[in-house]
């Protein structure tokens, strides 16, 4: 499948037990950008551009369970304070209840957390996605739509680090993630 190259406008409302609310928007003056086929927008969104052109209008929703799934409680965890210590102290300048705070796991994977709550010894922070257990209606514009470039693909699809050099200039050792070498 053709990767594509998506530029578009829209207002998000979450519908949760019948109720409509506003969440985000991406207005014409600065889209959301994105390539499929890359892992950069849920599945189910980039199915619904797909028979979407340039100028096209838009309004769908997106089941939770196509989207970041139900809300599950045991997605909500108690850590230890000192889990959020920097040099011997807690970080209560950036650990604040409803901060969206990064988090690495023991695989070293990167994810967010929002911090519900800040007790004597631990912080419960709530690990589901702030739109899980949502169904989702996008209504926008398409921007632009076109085949993405090689080019385009490549800086998405770099190593972390690789700011566009190319494997085998002078400098470039992409294979060991572009240390050095931009």
């Amino acid at each position: 499948m053709e990767n594509k190259y998506y530029k578009v406008a829209y207002k998000l409302y979450t519908i949760e037990d019948g109720e409509r609310d506003f969440a985000e928007e991406a207005p014409a003056d600065e889209p959301f950008e994105f390539i499929t086929g890359l892992g950069l927008a849920i599945e189910a969104f980039e199915k619904k551009m797909e028979a979407l052109v340039t100028g096209d209008k838009f309004d769908f929703v997106i089941p939770q369970n196509e989207a970041y799934g139900e809300y599950d409680e045991t997605h909500v965890v108690e850590l230890p304070k000192s889990t959020f210590f920097i040099d011997g102290k807690f970080d209560d300048e950036h650990v604040q209840e409803g901060a969206i705070i990064p988090l690495i796991s023991a695989d070293g994977d990167r994810f967010s957390a929002v911090v519900n709550e800040i007790k004597e010894n631990v912080v419960e922070v709530d690990l589901n996605h702030p739109l899980a257990g949502c169904d989702l209606n996008f209504i926008g514009e398409v921007i632009e739509a076109r085949p993405a470039t090689a080019e385009e693909i490549a800086a998405v699809t770099a190593p972390a680090g690789c700011s566009g050099c190319e494997k085998g200039k002078k400098g470039c050792n992409c294979e060991g993630g572009c240390e050095g070498c931009c």
